[in-house]
């Protein structure tokens, strides 16, 4: 993966509008942070490949971490501190947050087949 080019980001965006597309969402403090640190906070999210169809899409921010919107029929998809990105250039859109130490963080994915 590469950082983000928001420019980039928004084409894909854009192309993908509209489409019935399956998401991956994840969301991580270190799942098992508090194995080896009892002071720590853990909390985590993972939704993969849920339906999702959105009508406005956009990626914010001044880098180098961003956040991408998704607007939905009936609500909102919002990812922040992304900081990493690839594509092929079609049908797929990948987007990861990284942390100092390069863990993952946060991961948004959407694509026309499952992950």
């Amino acid at each position: 993966m590469k950082p983000i080019d928001p420019q980039a980001v928004q084409r894909i965006l854009d192309k993908l509008k509209n489409e019935s597309l399956y998401l991956h969402l994840e969301m991580t403090t270190g799942a098992y942070a508090s194995h080896f640190d009892s002071t720590k906070f853990t909390a985590s999210t993972f939704l993969k490949n849920g339906l999702v169809r959105f009508t406005e899409g956009s990626i914010a921010g001044s880098g180098p971490a961003y956040r991408i919107g998704l607007k939905t029929d009936t609500g909102w998809v919002y990812s922040e501190g992304l900081t990493h990105w690839e594509s092929d250039g079609n049908d797929t859109l990948l987007t990861a947050g990284y942390d100092s130490e390069g863990k993952l963080v946060v991961g948004l994915q959407l694509g026309k087949k499952t992950f």
